[in-house]
C-alpha cells in the first residue's frame, strides 16, 4: 500500500530533523560527522575504536572519562576551546585510561578538587600526546598514574600558575608523571608556579629539551625539574630563571631525591642556561644528585652563584 503524499512528506521531514539533531552539537566526531551535545557522549560514541573529536569554539564545563580506544581531542581553532572547572571522578577534566589519547589546541583552567590534585588531564594508562595546549590557574596541569609500557609527549604547550603545597596535603605540581616508560617535553613554557615543582617525573627516561622555565613570578615554588627516582635521557636547550619567592632555592634540577629506582648514568644535561631573576643574588646548585651515578653535565651557561653539581 502506497503512503499518502502528505504522510511521505512528513516522514521525510521527520527523518531530516532527526539527522540534523544527530549531527548537531559542539562535539563532532570527524570520521562520521555526528555531533553531540556533551563531550561525555562523544567519547562514549567512539568507545573502543579510534576517532577524533573536533570541538567548536567556546567555554565548557564538560569533562569526560575515556575508558578505551584511541581518541584525539582537537580544538576546531587552536586556543578557542576552554575547559573551565569541569571535573570527572573528582580528578580532572579528562580522565584517560584508554589505549591512547591526543590533545590539540585546548585550554584547561580552574581545576580544583578536595584532595588538592585538580588537573586538566589525569592519565591513568596508555600513551598521551599534548600539543599546542594551555594549562593554567589550577592545582595541577597533568597528573599521571604508573604505566611503564607507554609514553608521554608534550610539545608547544604552556603551564602557568599551577601547583600548590598547602592545606596539609601532598604538594601538586605543574606536571607530575608517575612510573611511565618515557616523558618527552619540547618547546614548552612553564611559568609563575604556585608551589611544588614545575616538572616532577618518576619516568625511566626523559627528553626535556628547548623549553622555558620562568620562575620570575613564582610563589613558594621548588625545583624546575625533579627526577624523583632518577632517569636516563637528555635535558638540553632549556632556559631556566629562578625567582625570588621560593620555598626551596637549593637546586634547579634534582636526581633521585626520593630514592634511586632508575640509573642516571646515561643522563646528559647540556646546553642549558640557568640564572636568577634580576636583583637576586644567592647560592644554589644547578644539578643536585642524591646518587653515585656519574651524570654527564655540560657544557651549560650558569649564572654567578650557581654550583654545577653536588652530592646530597
Amino acid at each position: 500500500m502506497k503512503m499518502p503524499a502528505i504522510a511521505l512528506i512528513v516522514a521525510i521531514a521527520m527523518a531530516s530533523t532527526a539527522l540534523a539533531q544527530q549531527r548537531s552539537g559542539p562535539f563532532t566526531i570527524a570520521e562520521t560527522g555526528a555531533g553531540y551535545a556533551t563531550l561525555y557522549d562523544a567519547v562514549n560514541a567512539i568507545g573502543a575504536r579510534q576517532g577524533t573529536i573536533v570541538i567548536a569554539p567556546g567555554s565548557y564545563g564538560d569533562c569526560a572519562v575515556q575508558e578505551s580506544g584511541a581518541i584525539t581531542y582537537r580544538a576546531a581553532t587552536p586556543g578557542s576551546v576552554v575547559f573551565d572547572g569541569g571535573i570527572c571522578e573528582g580528578k580532572a577534566a579528562l580522565v584517560l585510561r584508554g589505549q591512547a589519547a591526543r590533545v590539540e589546541g585546548i585550554v584547561f583552567q580552574n581545576m580544583r578538587v578536595p584532595d588538592g590534585n585538580g588537573s586538566g588531564i589525569r592519565l591513568e594508562q596508555g600513551d598521551l600526546d599534548v600539543v599546542n595546549s594551555l594549562f593554567r590557574n589550577s592545582e595541577e596541569g597533568i597528573l599521571t598514574h604508573d604505566d611503564p609500557a607507554h609514553a608521554i609527549r608534550i610539545d608547544r604547550s604552556t603551564f602557568s600558575r599551577l601547583g600548590r603545597c598547602d592545606r596539609d596535603l601532598d604538594c601538586a605540581h605543574g606536571i607530575y608523571v608517575g612510573q611511565y616508560g618515557s616523558l618527552t617535553v619540547t618547546r614548552s613554557r612553564f611559568e609563575a608556579g604556585n608551589g611544588g615543582h614545575y616538572v616532577k617525573s618518576r619516568s625511566a627516561r626523559v627528553a626535556i629539551t628547548d623549553n622555558s622555565f620562568d620562575d620570575s613570578n613564582g610563589r613558594l615554588t621548588n625545583y624546575m625539574i625533579d627526577l624523583s627516582n632518577g632517569s636516563s635521557g637528555v635535558i638540553s636547550g632549556n632556559e631556566m630563571v629562578q625567582g625570588k619567592n621560593k620555598d626551596n632555592w637549593s637546586a634547579f634540577i634534582t636526581i633521585a631525591p626520593e630514592g634511586r629506582m632508575h640509573s642516571s648514568a646515561a643522563l646528559d644535561i647540556r646546553d642549558n642556561r640557568a640564572s636568577f631573576v634580576p636583583g637576586v643574588r644567592r647560592q644554589s646548585t644547578f644539578v643536585a644528585n642524591w646518587t653515585d651515578d656519574a651524570v654527564r653535565i655540560g657544557p651549560n651557561v650558569l649564572a654567578a652563584g650557581l654550583k654545577v653539581t653536588d652530592r646530597r
